[in-house]
């Protein structure tokens, strides 16, 4: 249509690119990780940044989660006789706090966006600290004090989950498995650095300066807190489902997973928090070599992707049923070396438990998401619902999943180092009961993930025991 002479062309103001208005306060409200000009151009690297100071705040919260497995060591030299059976409930408590603390973190993630909460959960780890230096440094300290500051330590437990909840909205679906390995591996190595550093800081000056376990931590809370708050983001699509959750909650799978989930990561943590307190008691004259405890934990953290590499390759449930049949000879030899009071073969048999843990929490944890995407696809099928839909619906169900079989899954190490402290102390007999208890649980474990998914009791969710290539 011709223009009439001396009108002004009206021009429409330009629609900006979604990238310039997604900003508000640091949510992403435009976040579109699965287009991939969109990860390009702005979200790959926004997402890795993301992950390194998760990875630095969840670092540093299985770290202050794990500092009493090194200072219980130490309370004898500095006046404090609990006993070994109070000495375990400061082990076993921070252990249950943590656990029972995993699913409120994974929803607060979405409610307060995950820069914030990783701000504040971060920071809240000066609190045990607090209670830590007070309490070793004033003579007379109560033993329900100490169990306090034991529960207070158990905030940084429940950092696993809301980290993983909060970089899994950061990734695209094939990127998500390595962004979550590195986020779960680089958390769990803080029980290691925590073992390894602490023993040299309490060891300066001169005797055993407790105060230092609690110093130490206070600067780098006070950065990773500052970290989170001036570099990391919200994403605006994530919300709280409660839906996934109750549907979780109703699915046998998720249990049958939280019962191999307590074998592999319970096994994990209970052995990290007492490993240390096993080898000062159990090997009296071995006492100095409790500064070799934070091998179990590093290597075990390192071993974790390898499993789910190998599950990708041989299939989640091949590779949790070998892992489980090779911890009952594992736990067996470590019997042996208790047996015969030969501190190499114990030393040697449980690193080479934190091993096997390690890949089966890799293995169990792949397991997950193709258990629950085959059931999806069973209930769906001949439905004519959209395979888009029923997958949308499936990766909700599989993080609900991952969150209640994580809570479930610390519980674990509470009930390991319960049976660590009642072979101890109230059955007598050393650790040679709790290994044994150990070995006849892994064998439960080795039956069920047969029989559930390699065996007559499979349903759909044989699918986790395929190989990759015949999978696809």
């Amino acid at each position: 249509m011709a223009r009439a002479p001396g009108t002004a062309t009206t021009t429409p103001p330009p629609t900006p690119a979604p990238e310039s208005f997604r900003w508000r306060g640091r949510w992403l409200d435009h976040w579109e990780p699965e287009d991939p000009r969109f990860w390009r151009r702005t979200g790959r690297a926004t997402a890795w940044k993301n992950l390194v100071f998760s990875v630095f705040a969840e670092h540093l919260g299985f770290s202050v989660w794990t500092l009493m497995s090194i200072v219980v060591i130490h309370l004898d030299s500095v006046g404090y006789d609990f006993g070994v059976g109070r000495t375990f409930w400061l082990l076993i408590v921070p252990n249950l706090v943590g656990a029972a603390l995993r699913v409120p973190y994974t929803f607060a993630v979405p409610v307060l966006g995950g820069r914030a909460w990783t701000t504040l959960s971060s920071a809240v780890l000066l609190i045990p600290c607090l209670m830590l230096a007070h309490a070793v440094t004033n003579p007379g300290t109560p033993y329900w004090f100490f169990l306090l500051t034991a529960a207070a330590m158990g905030f940084g437990g429940g950092n696993f989950s809301s980290s993983m909840a909060n970089i899994s909205f950061f990734f695209p679906e094939h990127r998500k498995g390595l962004a979550l390995g590195l986020n779960a591996a680089g958390g769990n190595l803080g029980v290691a650095v925590s073992q390894l550093l602490v023993p040299v800081v309490i060891g300066l000056g001169t005797g055993i300066n407790l105060v230092h376990a609690a110093l130490m931590w206070m600067p780098v809370v006070i950065v990773a807190a500052c970290c989170a708050w001036a570099f990391m983001d919200s994403v605006g699509a994530a919300r709280p489902d409660g839906r996934s959750y109750r549907s979780a909650l109703r699915n046998r799978h998720t249990w049958v997973l939280s019962l191999l989930y307590i074998g592999t990561f319970g096994s994990f943590l209970g052995f990290s928090f007492a490993f240390p307190t096993l080898i000062a008691t159990g090997f009296p004259g071995h006492g100095h070599l409790v500064s070799l405890a934070f091998l179990g934990a590093a290597i075990g953290s390192v071993t974790r992707p390898v499993g789910g590499w190998l599950a990708d390759r041989a299939g989640g449930a091949r590779v949790t049923v070998w892992t489980f049949g090779a911890l009952i000879p594992g736990a067996l030899a470590a019997l042996a070396g208790v047996s015969r009071n030969d501190f190499p073969v114990f030393f040697g048999a449980f690193v080479a438990l934190f091993v096997l843990t390690g890949i089966g929490n890799g293995s169990t944890y792949r397991m997950i998401p193709v258990i629950v995407a085959a059931e999806a696809e069973r209930a769906a099928r001949g439905t004519g619902t959209d395979p888009a839909a029923v997958a949308a619906s499936a990766r909700r169900q599989a993080g609900a999943v991952v969150g209640v079989c994580g809570a479930v899954g610390a519980l674990g190490g509470v009930l390991v180092n319960l049976v660590f402290r009642f072979s101890l102390d109230d059955a007598g007999g050393g650790l040679g009961p709790a290994l044994l208890v150990l070995v006849a649980f892994y064998v439960v474990c080795l039956a069920v993930t047969w029989w559930c998914y390699l065996g007559g009791g499979r349903s759909a969710a044989d699918r986790a025991c395929a190989p990759r290539h015949a999978r696809a």
